[in-house]
């Protein structure tokens, strides 16, 4: 059996710490004994960012806030498609997050961050969100592993009728707030249609070849 290795540890602004743990040839961030990504693991990640491009029918100018870098898989994915005038605001809170990406994930990385349409902010996306007023066309969330603070209970804020009308005013007409989700959440879809979005809500395999857990992703319109 392969043994699980230590690589690193980044510190959390209110919440517990986060670890980063190689397997063999794959990574995995952890907070406590749950694992919150994978290297394995990234199709649903990747649809976060290339179903929100599709709902916005790919504008070739899109500006876009990505909230959580994670492991990159949404960012790469929607650099992949975006055209050379979008632009995409990524706001993460852990700074250790971002010098994984840039040091034993370098490789998994592959150059996103250095990417001139990118903007990296170590700061929380709420506080991004509430600067912004009708600023973006969409806003992709993958800070938790679903509508609550998990990662830390600040969090939660994000996800309550204030945290949604923040979101929504800061989106320009017509954009969409994407929340990524484990599991789904019949009350957030509730709370998101309160806050005035029209809502769609989507189950998506965890892996690309269409195995894995399901996972829930919200694509709200305002």
């Amino acid at each position: 059996m392969t043994p699980r290795e230590l690589v690193g540890v980044a510190e959390v602004p209110g919440g517990p710490p986060l670890r980063l743990v190689r397997h063999g040839g794959d990574f995995i961030i952890m907070l406590d004994r749950n694992e919150l990504m994978s290297s394995r693991m990234s199709g649903s990640e990747k649809a976060l960012g290339l179903m929100t491009l599709e709902r916005l029918g790919a504008p070739d100018a899109a500006r876009l806030l990505i909230g959580g870098y994670g492991m990159g898989f949404t960012l790469r994915a929607v650099l992949a498609e975006l055209g050379p005038r979008g632009r995409v605001v990524v706001a993460e809170l852990v700074p250790g997050i971002i010098e994984w990406a840039r040091g034993p994930m370098q490789a998994l990385a592959a150059g996103c961050l250095d990417d001139p349409r990118v903007e990296i902010r170590i700061e929380d996306v709420g506080e991004t969100i509430s600067a912004a007023p009708a600023n973006y066309d969409a806003i992709l969330l993958d800070v938790d592993n679903g509508p609550d603070g998990l990662t830390r209970d600040a969090n939660d804020g994000l996800y309550t009728a204030g945290g949604l009308a923040r979101a929504r005013a800061a989106l320009r007409p017509g954009g969409i707030l994407a929340v990524w989700s484990a599991g789904a959440d019949a009350a957030f879809t509730r709370r998101l249609k309160q806050a005035g979005f029209v809502v769609d809500e989507v189950r998506v395999r965890a892996r690309e070849n269409g195995k894995g857990p399901i996972h829930t992703i919200w694509f709200a319109r305002a």
